[in-house]
């Protein structure tokens, strides 16, 4: 434990990744701890089921662990790893709907309309509930789950968990522009609900708490102890 934490503080993504593919698994605990709250919110985009977030969560950490040999450092890791997890969050939302009789559908059409967050109403709490952070972020919570899903997932990834235009655009497959248009028309969204209200409580949203972080790591590690193995070459 005591080299895991010393490793976590001092080596960068790149480090770690290299360390692991020459035989020291253990360190794969150190990315997933690093990068488990944007994953979630990336999960938390595609789909809303809390269960369904964990084992995609899960999933998309075995396949990159057992895939590090096809990681090219031309990419940051945290890009190739939120890849990996909207690839297996978009597979796991159509199994769902495939499963669904009335599944969640939307077009750009209605997007545009607005017809998503008319179904929002804006509340009008009184002073001290209008102080209240917690209800503030809960009013954003909602709002970003009314987006139409393009949009909502441009809008985690770009304006909730921070990621630059260019990075949502290479973990999305989408040029730099159609990025910007869908971020334009999600805030446009949101704003009409919650003007002067999303600034300070956006960073805040969406917390990722340490139960479920320690969860998810330790169902990961218990299966990268068991019959997993990593396909990148020892050095």
């Amino acid at each position: 434990m005591t080299t895991t934490l010393t490793a976590s503080s001092v080596l960068s993504d790149i480090d770690i990744v290299k360390r692991v593919r020459s035989g020291e698994p253990a360190l794969f605990e150190i990315l997933m701890r690093r990068h488990n709250h944007r994953l979630y919110r990336a999960a938390r985009a595609v789909i809303r089921d809390e269960a369904d977030i964990e084992d995609v969560m899960q999933q998309a950490y075995l396949r990159a662990f057992t895939h590090l040999d096809q990681f090219e450092e031309r990419a940051l890791f945290s890009t190739w790893l939120t890849r990996i997890l909207l690839n297996e969050a978009f597979g796991r939302r159509r199994q769902l709907r495939r499963l669904s009789p009335f599944p969640e559908t939307a077009n750009d059409a209605d997007a545009d309309h607005g017809v998503f967050m008319n179904d929002i109403q804006s509340p009008h709490p009184d002073p001290e509930r209008q102080a209240s952070v917690g209800e503030i972020r809960q009013a954003l919570e909602d709002a970003v789950d009314a987006l139409p899903d393009a949009y909502r997932t441009v809008f985690m990834l770009r304006d909730i968990e921070g990621l630059s235009t260019t990075e949502t655009g290479e973990v999305m497959g989408l040029a730099d522009q159609a990025v910007k248009t869908r971020l334009h028309r999600a805030r446009g969204m949101i704003r009409r609900n919650l003007v002067g209200r999303i600034g300070a409580v956006a960073p805040n949203a969406f917390p990722f708490h340490a139960r479920r972080c320690d969860r998810i790591v330790a169902a990961v590690l218990g299966r990268i102890g068991g019959d997993t193995e990593i396909s990148a070459s020892k050095n």
